[in-house]
């Protein structure tokens, strides 16, 4: 295996350079952060170093098979995770799911190497317990069952500090029944692995009616990104699906909401409309019926305040006898306890599936896992940046998974 490390201003940066030099099978291995040091630290910015890995073997395959050249059009594909959130009909999709195994065995590795600095820190107590056990009636007491258990107690421990709540990770260990296993770590951590893509479902994206305009509502509270992840998505079923598209809004507290807006219809060269009754969003909808999607970007609400909610319920009631789709947008950095709080209150007025935001603003993931265990809602859509059209894609099961289990830093 060759492994190389990888110096840029930004993680896109250095994951370019990486499938540059080491072709689109490249692993990422690992990224940190580099700090400037020196007396003019302070006025310098941070850096990132990527460690990535390929096999030998795959090198003879490049001069059979020439490795894709990297344009504007498919660098957004390696930003942050380097198309680890890309779509399911992605051309790198296959090459993302196959690697997932490799990174899996990786994850395999680190854990390997903490349970030997923890055996080496408890040494003490380890030679007291092999006293005690040789001088026990049952002295056979395996050593594999002691290892096992230190495996998935560090398995455990990964899981919660990416913010699995405890409850979640102590009901995926007593379903696999591994607190007593004996098995090798490779197995144990891909058991966990599969569980949490079980658990985290079928990922249900946003799908146009053949005959009827469908209408899709964002909803969630102020700052979440609800017109930029609306925008997104107006811009890709415009531009990649040739579909008919109108855009809404019905945020009429803000004016640069609507400005912002305007600006997105401008570009993709598609009609928008401010709503401001329930009586002019039916009327909209029946000046628009023959698009295939109508988005409808609504004001941030908070979800203690009734009179809000009531306001918002109106204008989704007033298109009722059209197939709505709603979407609740979250932001993956809120904490949970207010995450829930925002799920139940939503959830008692309409159903709807989930769309997490701001990816790249945390480390911390369990929660996608928490809500989606807690709430029984269908997750879709997941974005990590500002750019439109590019920082959107549908959530990606097996990634969420390696990178709750710590696949990355």
């Amino acid at each position: 295996m060759i492994i190389k490390k990888f110096e840029a201003q930004t993680e896109k940066e250095a994951t370019l350079m990486a499938r540059e030099e080491l072709g689109p099978e490249a692993i990422v291995m690992n990224i940190k952060t580099i700090k400037p040091k020196g007396i003019f630290k302070l006025f310098k910015k941070n850096k990132v170093e990527l460690t990535a890995a390929i096999d030998d073997n795959v090198n003879e395959k490049k001069s059979v098979a020439p490795e894709r050249p990297v344009t504007s059009d498919t660098k957004s594909e390696y930003y942050r995770f380097g198309n680890v959130f890309a779509n399911s009909d992605n051309e790198y999709a296959d090459e993302a799911k196959n690697a997932i195994e490799e990174k899996i065995n990786n994850i395999a590795k680190l854990l390997e190497q903490q349970v030997s600095v923890a055996k080496a820190g408890e040494a003490s107590d380890t030679e007291k317990k092999e006293e005690k056990a040789a001088d026990s009636s049952e002295g056979d007491a395996p050593e594999e069952e002691e290892q096992g258990n230190k495996v998935v107690e560090l398995i455990r421990n990964q899981l919660i500090e990416n913010e699995l709540s405890e409850k979640h990770v102590d009901a995926i260990i007593d379903e696999l029944e591994l607190s007593n296993d004996e098995q090798p770590l490779d197995n144990v951590l891909s058991k966990i692995y599969q569980k949490i893509v079980l658990k985290l479902g079928e990922i249900d994206n946003l799908k146009a009616d053949e005959n009827n305009p469908k209408i899709v509502f964002f909803v969630g509270s102020t700052g979440v990104g609800k017109t930029t992840t609306m925008a997104k998505l107006a811009s890709k079923y415009k531009l990649e699906e040739k579909l008919d598209i109108v855009m809404f809004s019905v945020d009429t507290y803000r004016i640069a909401a609507i400005d912002q807006i305007k600006t997105y219809a401008n570009i993709i060269n598609t009609p928008m409309e401010v709503v401001y009754t329930p009586e002019e969003m039916k009327n909209l909808v029946e000046k628009y019926k023959q698009c295939d999607l109508i988005f409808v970007d609504t004001a941030g609400r908070s979800h203690k305040n009734n009179e809000q909610k009531n306001d918002l319920a109106s204008i989704i009631d007033a298109v009722k006898d059209y197939e709505k789709e709603i979407y609740l947008v979250v932001s993956a950095t809120t904490k949970y306890s207010d995450l829930k709080s925002i799920a139940k209150t939503y959830e008692e007025m309409f159903d709807y599936k989930l769309i997490f935001t701001k990816l790249d603003e945390t480390r911390g993931l369990g929660n996608i896992l928490n809500l989606k265990l807690d709430m029984n809602k269908q997750l879709s859509y997941v974005t990590w940046g500002q750019n439109v059209p590019d920082d959107i894609g549908s959530l990606n099961p097996q990634v969420i998974a390696k990178k709750l289990l710590g696949g990355t830093e």
